[in-house]
């Protein structure tokens, strides 16, 4: 039977609570499985009054027994645990150390008033045995005990409805006469407990009878939980596997309180008085008028030597207290000591933690004007700011060991770590503007590299245009990137910092050129009109080109489109990334080489390589124009060039025209065959030639005075309007000079034919369009040519 209850001592007669013993019997016992099916016996009473005997022989345990012919002695030393034999459900079962006991003493009881509130929090049925003799009686029938517990109890936990097993009456004048909170002025005894009274024979002169009687107590605890059982209707129960944490809780929350440790009349005395001269010091320094007058200085700026001005005003306060406690127990005395220093401190503190918050607001203000003066001197540097961080956090430990109060080690870490990350919240800040300068400097100087030259590259269009632009964008950004590297030492990066911002500005490298581009690709029937105007109008030496009718202006055409057709081959997608790509090729046949053998009409082509939204092999971020987007800009392209090559062909066929001045051959032999009598009439008769002659050189003159061919190139009708009204004029004016050249000397022959050139030419132009052909004048004859674009 001893083996099965697995007796254990719960907690010792020093009030230690046997952890370990107590996980160990609960694994003994299987009571994790238990569930809510368990129940908690305790019992309590007087020393030697048969409580152990009880037990026993109620539950079948085998706690330790008094021994009657050795007398009366104290058996059980604090509190036992042990489990029930054959009784449903498992029933633990808890000997308390007696009462009253001569081996504690009268001063030391509060391990009594501790076991006894602890049995009552975790039990659910708390035998009380008491001798019948005892009845009425104050200290052994455990009636100051009960009201005390009975009290605290109260006020600790809430009802969980524990069963009192009596073997006594009188139950009511205990509670009635504890003090109670308000909550429970009027709750009844049986809201906390349930109490029933048992009374049985004496052990020693009616063993037999006694045993009987227990033996019919025992059946009670059958199934005690049940609904009607002793402990029925309890409430709060932990389940079996939390009862070793919840009963170290309890124990614990006894322990701490210092209701139950009632002190001697010296104790009370001494903690009366010291708590009176405690409070007369806090009263005489909040009056202090040195301290009055810190209090108002620190409210307003730091006070240099507060630390060590503060520390003997309290010191003096201190040694006050010492001195009129000094008789009072020593124990008291100490404990209200530490308590009148901790108030005064509680008093100094908000003035303390005011003093560094003004100490921390100086550093801070000195520190960014020495930081931001060096910054304007030398620029930003990383080492320099840390050095300026440490020597103005060196001010203010200073500072904060002049602040510093003997008796208390209050430690000013939290405001120098505020301080310091306001330092390093400024730093940062100035080194992120300064980063951003820095950057935008080198972003604008890229940009300053690239825009020009790649707007240029990209107006000239040919195949190297790319490549040339690649090789531009990675000659500038590695030098940029070179220098902004070389800038960023001073500011000791992190690695990954650092690559972020060359990455930066190496991306912006790349969306300069592609801005560039796009910019360019907005423009491109523009530059499209340009080149083609600029290839067509102009020969390769870039002279304006004369139609003389000799050139191809269909190969010249061709020419100047396909040059036209690169440019929005160029401009079409960006290729900053060495990919191939046939755009090229795709508009080169679609646009420019459209004649196929076996097709004479591209509308019947079965496939259209520009009816596309984006190109092969190429991103369509990357595409600036997209096939649908060319094949309507050529369109329109074309059609706005059109008239200049119509106009050309125009001029070079009135170039022709003009030029031909002989008569057909067959007129020629017409005039040979029907003219040969008056050819030979003038062999025969000289005077003819020399008048011949004479009309001749007068239609010459008229001829060029007039400037007949040019008047004739205007039309028939405007050239005879033009002639009628210059030809007396003209007649007049060679008859002139003919007078002046008889008058004068004869002048050298250049002089002459000088004199003999044309002084008052007449030229107005009928303009029809901006694409109308120009006339120039050669030893050749009237020439023709295209208008340059402007």
């Amino acid at each position: 039977m001893g083996d099965a209850c697995f007796s254990t001592q719960l907690i010792d007669g020093d009030g230690v609570f046997n952890v370990s013993g107590l996980d160990n019997f609960m694994k003994e016992v299987k009571l994790g499985e238990c569930g809510l099916s368990y129940a908690v016996v305790s019992i309590m009473g007087p020393q030697s009054s048969g409580k152990s005997t009880l037990l026993n022989h109620l539950f079948g345990t085998n706690f330790r027994e008094m021994d009657a012919f050795k007398g009366r002695s104290q058996t059980t030393k604090g509190i036992w645990l042990a489990k029930a034999q054959n009784i449903e459900p498992c029933t633990l079962v808890m000997d308390l150390e007696g009462t009253d006991g001569r081996e504690r003493g009268e001063d030391d009881t509060a391990f009594e008033k501790q076991s006894a509130l602890f049995a009552l929090a975790v039990s659910d049925i708390v035998l009380i045995n008491m001798w019948c003799h005892d009845i009425g009686r104050e200290q052994a029938a455990n009636k100051p005990l009960l009201k005390t517990v009975f009290q605290v109890m109260m006020r600790l936990f809430s009802p969980r409805k524990t069963t009192l097993l009596f073997v006594i009456r009188d139950k009511s004048k205990i509670w009635d006469a504890v003090p109670k909170p308000h909550a429970h002025k009027e709750t009844p005894l049986s809201e906390f407990f349930n109490v029933e009274v048992v009374a049985l024979s004496s052990y020693e002169e009616k063993e037999e009878l006694f045993k009987e009687q227990v033996s019919h107590l025992r059946a009670r605890f059958q199934h005690s939980i049940a609904p009607g059982g002793l402990a029925g209707d309890r409430r709060g129960v932990v389940p079996a596997s939390g009862f070793s944490f919840s009963s170290q809780q309890f124990w614990k929350i006894i322990k701490e309180n210092k209701d139950l440790d009632l002190p001697a009349h010296k104790v009370m005395v001494a903690t009366v008085r010291c708590e009176e001269i405690g409070n007369e010091k806090v009263a005489s320094f909040t009056a202090d008028e040195e301290w009055q007058q810190f209090e108002e200085a620190i409210q307003h700026d730091y006070v240099p030597g507060f630390g060590k001005k503060l520390s003997s005003i309290l010191d003096r306060c201190l040694s006050e207290y010492d001195m009129e406690a000094i008789y009072f127990d020593e124990g008291v005395r100490t404990s209200k000591r530490q308590q009148l220093e901790s108030k005064l401190l509680q008093l100094v503190n908000p003035a303390y933690q005011l003093l560094l918050g003004h100490l921390r607001t100086r550093t801070l203000e000195a520190f960014k004007e020495s930081f931001d003066k060096a910054l304007t001197k030398e620029g930003f540097a990383a080492a320099a700011a840390r050095n300026c961080m440490q020597t103005f956090l060196e001010q203010f430990d200073k500072g904060s060991e002049d602040a510093a109060i003997q008796q208390v080690k209050w430690d000013p870490s939290k405001v120098k770590d505020k301080l310091k990350r306001d330092m390093e919240a400024h730093v940062a800040s100035v080194r992120n503007a300064k980063l951003s300068e820095l950057c935008a400097k080198y972003e604008a100087q890229l940009t300053k590299a690239l825009a020009e030259p790649v707007e240029a590259l990209l107006d000239s269009a040919s195949e190297d245009t790319w490549p040339a632009i690649r090789k531009l964008l990675q000659r500038e950004t590695k030098a940029v990137v070179s220098g902004l590297e070389s800038a960023l030492s001073a500011f000791e990066l992190d690695e990954a910092s650092e690559k972020d911002l060359l990455a930066k500005l190496e991306n912006h490298g790349r969306s300069v050129v592609e801005s560039k581009a796009k910019e360019e690709a907005g423009r491109v029937l523009i530059r499209m009109k340009d080149r083609f105007s600029t290839l067509f109008s102009r020969d390769a030496d870039s002279m304006p080109r004369v139609w003389t009718g000799k050139e191809d202006i269909k190969a010249i055409t061709k020419t100047a489109r396909s040059a036209s057709m690169k440019l929005l081959a160029t401009l079409a997608a960006i290729r900053l990334d060495e990919d191939v790509d046939n755009i090229e090729n795709t508009l080169s046949l679609a646009l420019v080489d459209t004649a196929r053998p076996g097709t004479t009409d591209r509308s019947i082509q079965s496939f259209d390589p520009l009816a596309s939204s984006s190109w092969e092999r190429v991103p369509e971020d990357k595409t600036l124009i997209s096939p649908v987007q060319c094949k309507s800009l050529w369109r329109q392209f074309k059609a706005e060039t059109e008239y200049t090559v119509t106009q050309a062909i125009a001029a070079q066929e009135a170039n022709k025209r003009n030029n031909n001045w002989l008569p057909p051959p067959w007129a020629l032999a017409a005039m040979a065959i029907l003219g040969f009598n008056e050819f030979m009439t003038l062999l025969k008769n000289p005077l003819y030639l020399g008048v011949i002659f004479v009309v001749f050189l007068v239609g010459k003159a008229f001829w060029v005075q007039l400037d007949i061919a040019t008047e004739f190139q205007n039309g028939f009708l405007p050239a005879l309007l033009s002639l009628s009204t210059k030809f007396v004029p003209t007649i007049m004016n060679i008859l002139k000079r003919l007078a002046d050249e008889g008058q004068r000397p004869a002048a050298p022959e250049r002089q002459r034919e000088m004199e003999l050139q044309p002084t008052n030419r007449s030229s107005y132009s009928n303009v029809t369009s901006a694409g109308s052909s120009s006339v120039t004048t050669t030893e050749n004859g009237p020439e023709y040519s295209s208008p340059v674009a402007k």
